[in-house]
């Protein structure tokens, strides 16, 4: 199993833009020293416990300061893209990033973000917007000479050589393309299925292990579309990670510290405002008003010490039938560093080593 990080990225709103990124900056440089394969960074615009609308500003800097570390947005919300600028840009990136890019799409699910940007997201046609431009970027990086796309929400035209020195000429390092990666939340995801589909590497929210079981039966669906066998050890899983010397630090550390805050703050209230508690529940009859941050750290986070998390994390891959890689949810414990970069210390340096003991 490999290890890597998930940055929504989350910050108290009390932090400033500035503080937050340098926060973000400091996290990506110690999961490279520490060995993690991949980190992925989210786009958000109108969430203040949220508040990076450009993930690619964050990760053109660490890539300057890492070395080994693969990076990613997790993801570009496509439809607040134009699928032309986009493709031009991710292929910089990619050359930047000497090939450590990857490419982590989404759809969009903030409310408050269709409103921004004026896309009817309650229909659905964030969703249509999402596969209209990948579909666009793709034929951009590809080898067809020239073409013009005419579709429901973008023209965008491949043109062919002006002058006999202006053309498209900008595609990414890696070939075909960087991996692309989606992020799926519902049972019947479509992203997941679009994963499926298309080969992508499937990334799983942190919601309860018996609901993410799920999560992989939306992938085979999206893979028997087009004849795929889709492989496990592509999925990603993230997870609300704490260790400590002990099982009671790993619990005050984690639901007395940044962790537990945002959760209560942000996260759950707005799962409550979308309807998806369900989601992190162990039992469907489990109350709404039950489902708190202590009912999560019990239930769905992976905390306490080495022994214990590696406990967890063997059980989550026999719950789940198994996955490829861990994504530690990213938290803001800025006013305490010592605590979160010593937890990821730990579980590289003794969660890891004692998996599949038998």
């Amino acid at each position: 199993m490999e290890l890597g990080y998930f940055a929504m990225p989350s910050h108290p709103p009390e932090r400033s833009l500035r503080d937050g990124h340098e926060w973000d900056l400091s996290v990506l440089r110690a999961l490279d020293a520490l060995g993690y394969q991949e980190a992925w960074i989210g786009e958000h615009h109108t969430a203040i416990w949220e508040p990076h609308p450009a993930p690619d500003l964050l990760i053109a800097q660490a890539f300057r300061e890492t070395t080994r570390l693969r990076i990613g947005p997790g993801g570009f919300l496509l439809p607040y893209h134009h699928p032309a600028e986009l493709a031009n840009r991710v292929a910089m990136l990619d050359h930047i990033s000497g090939g450590r890019l990857n490419f982590g799409i989404a759809a969009s699910g903030l409310p408050s973000d269709w409103a921004m940007f004026q896309v009817d997201g309650m229909s659905g046609a964030n969703r249509e917007m999402t596969r209209e431009a990948l579909d666009i970027i793709l034929r951009l990086w590809s080898d067809e000479p020239h073409f013009d796309h005419r579709g429901k929400f973008w023209h965008v035209t491949k043109p062919e050589p002006m002058f006999g020195f202006l053309r498209p000429h900008i595609r990414p390092l890696q070939a075909p393309h960087p991996p692309i990666g989606v992020a799926g939340l519902s049972k019947g995801s479509d992203t997941l299925k679009l994963a499926g589909e298309r080969g992508f590497l499937p990334l799983s929210l942190n919601l309860n292990a018996g609901y993410i079981a799920s999560h992989w039966e939306a992938v085979e669906t999206g893979a028997a579309r087009t004849g795929r066998t889709p492989s496990r050890a592509d999925w990603r899983h993230v997870r609300e990670v704490f260790v400590a010397e002990t099982d009671a630090e790993a619990w005050r550390r984690s639901v007395g510290g940044m962790m537990g805050r945002m959760m209560r703050e942000y996260f759950l209230p707005l799962l409550a405002q979308f309807g998806f508690l369900q989601y992190l529940k162990h039992d469907p009859e489990i109350a709404d008003s039950d489902v708190t941050v202590e009912y999560c750290a019990r239930h769905n986070w992976l905390i306490g010490s080495p022994a214990t998390v590696a406990e967890k994390i063997e059980r989550l891959q026999h719950e789940t039938g198994g996955f490829g890689a861990l994504l530690v949810f990213g938290f803001d414990y800025a006013d305490d560093p010592g605590a979160w970069h010593d937890s990821l210390a730990r579980l590289a340096g003794e969660v890891m080593p004692r998996l599949g003991r038998a």
